[in-house]
């Protein structure tokens, strides 16, 4: 017997990647319709991926580069 909530976590990214076939997109589509945990995770990553998306191109102010260099640790020490 297939654990829905498990192969949802498990195409949940290649669901989100656009990678699954039209079948496996409307077979995670009907569980997170039934599902709200497995519906509130889609929504988590979604809303993680757009995040990660918008951050990467907003720029560093000098102030932050600068707090973040003095961060660094020496890969020698």
């Amino acid at each position: 017997m297939i654990d829905w909530c498990d192969k949802c976590e498990e195409m949940m990214q290649p669901y989100l990647d656009g990678a699954l076939s039209d079948a496996e997109v409307e077979q995670a589509k009907h569980h997170r319709e039934q599902c709200s945990w497995c519906a509130k995770r889609y929504h988590f990553e979604e809303r993680l991926r757009h995040y990660v998306r918008v951050a990467i191109n907003e720029p560093m102010s000098a102030e932050l580069k600068a707090k973040l260099s003095a961060l660094r640790t020496p890969l020698d020490a």
